[in-house]
């Protein structure tokens, strides 16, 4: 009697978990009110039983499939038009699911640590911080736009959702948690291109870049174009793939137009230089392999001035920020990339979280907008430098980028510029603005050699394009130029 009764109940548990494994079951990321990526094809993944026929029907197409071994299955749509249209995706196995009030426009995901999580719901205070630059109306209270969306990575609710929500309109409850910088270069980018905009948040305050990277691809020893080796990236206690595998693993391989990435502050205070690049190459690669596009487009944020030599952690000096920035930018030598500088978004270089996000989703915006959509038209970066030429006791240095041309923010001569003889011994020197270069020197270096710009932690300049984007800092004797 006992072994019939082991026997009825055990065939019962075997039926109940294999009716619950034949469901079929989508990453949370795939869910109603989300927007899919226009004009390339549009990765739908899920589990269900294996050998399971699996059927996608949205916007006029009907895709099946059969899972794998291991219940697995994928299929991608073809390549659909922006539309404002809310329509509903029907996914057939053994159950049916209906994702509800989908568009399809442009999809971005942003990434790094808390001055890309820094939240809507901080910004009250913003309008306190002009600067020059005009705080937005209140949009956590007055945001009716209901074609940009939102979803909020949170690494410990990322598991499939049986109600498949996550995305939300940006506008009221939703909108509170979410990045300001995400949700600002969306606004912008809407108003640039007039398609539903997607916005992915996945953002930890404090961390590392080294979470955010797969832990095998952080498994090698850097090399440097003359040879020379660098530690094994590996070896440095960066506590690798902990966010990578909880909060980037699980959006593969939702179709995207590119990425955002706000992060550097935690690597700094380390006084990192050539090994971020290294570190940030590495997850700017891994990332688009993961998605399988080697050209998807990768923007990042240059840090904001701050006095990191004040830190009793590490012997950080005023230099070690301008050469964390020289690690970023190193970076730009990968294609599809861009930085934004924010040299003079910050009221203070105590504040390692300047207040000015809808000026950074702003400028991210102009960059996707210049780059990524091809609007030539707009100015998306502030002058860069392109090279120099040593004229008798002078400097003069040409630059990329100057939009409608050259300009002091304030009128005063430029300030932040150094020169140095063959010594290498640097002293302030005196800016002009000559058509589109800048005229250096000094009466204590009668036969210049090198130039600098910005070279302070707390270099926050009056070089800026007319179109009041700031010089990117720089040094003309940067040791890994040739190298990286």
């Amino acid at each position: 009697m006992r072994l019939k009764k082991s026997l009825f109940l055990l065939s019962t548990f075997f039926l109940f978990t294999s009716t619950i494994f034949a469901e079929i079951t989508l990453p949370k990321i795939l869910g109603h009110n989300m927007v899919l990526q226009q004009k390339k094809k549009v990765a739908i993944w899920g589990k269900a039983a294996a050998g399971e026929k699996i059927s996608v029907a949205f916007a006029g197409q009907n895709k099946s499939t059969i899972t794998d071994k291991s219940g697995n299955w994928m299929i991608n749509l073809n390549p659909l038009k922006a539309s404002f249209e809310a329509r509903e995706m029907t996914i057939k196995g053994q159950n049916t699911i209906v994702l509800k009030n989908i568009l399809v426009g442009e999809v971005w995901l942003c990434s790094g640590q808390s001055n890309m999580e820094y939240a809507m719901r901080k910004y009250s205070n913003y309008e306190t911080k002009t600067k020059g630059y005009h705080p937005p109306e209140d949009d956590l209270t007055k945001a009716n736009n209901t074609n940009i969306r939102i979803f909020l990575d949170r690494r410990k609710y990322m598991d499939p959702d049986p109600e498949h929500l996550g995305w939300d309109a940006a506008m009221g409850r939703s909108l509170v948690d979410f990045s300001a910088v995400g949700y600002y270069f969306a606004k912008d980018l809407y108003n640039k291109l007039h398609v539903p905009i997607g916005m992915i948040s996945a953002a930890v305050p404090g961390s590392r870049i080294e979470p955010w990277i797969q832990t095998p691809k952080l498994d090698f020893e850097p090399k440097l174009k003359n040879g020379k080796l660098l530690d094994k990236l590996s070896n440095d206690g960066g506590d690798s793939g902990k966010f990578y595998d909880t909060m980037i693993q699980p959006l593969i391989p939702y179709t995207l137009k590119g990425f955002l990435w706000y992060q550097g502050e935690s690597n700094c205070f380390l006084g990192e230089n050539i090994s971020y690049a290294y570190k940030l190459k590495t997850l700017i690669e891994s990332w688009r392999n993961d998605w399988k596009d080697k050209k998807l487009p990768f923007y990042f944020v240059q840090i904001a001035p701050y006095n990191y030599s004040a830190s009793k952690d590490k012997p950080l000096t005023t230099e070690t920020l301008p050469k964390f920035w020289e690690a970023q930018a190193l970076n730009l030598k990968l294609k599809n990339t861009a930085l934004t500088t924010i040299t003079d978004l910050t009221d203070t270089i105590t504040e390692l979280h300047p207040g000015y996000k809808w000026e950074v989703g702003r400028r991210l915006s102009l960059i996707a907008a210049n780059k990524a959509y091809e609007q030539k038209n707009v100015v998306c970066s502030g002058p860069v430098f392109q090279k120099m030429k040593i004229v008798n006791n002078t400097i003069e240095i040409r630059f990329s980028n100057t939009g409608s041309g050259l300009a002091s923010r304030d009128g005063k001569s430029l300030s932040w510029f150094s020169i140095a003889g063959a010594n290498g011994e640097y002293v302030p020197a005196k800016a002009e603005i000559k058509g589109n270069t800048v005229i250096v020197s000094s009466p204590e270096i009668q036969h210049p050699y090198h130039v600098r710009f910005g070279w302070n932690e707390a270099a926050q300049s009056n070089f800026i394009n007319k179109e009041g984007l700031p010089a990117v800092p720089f040094r003309s004797d940067n040791p890994w130029k040739k190298l990286f």
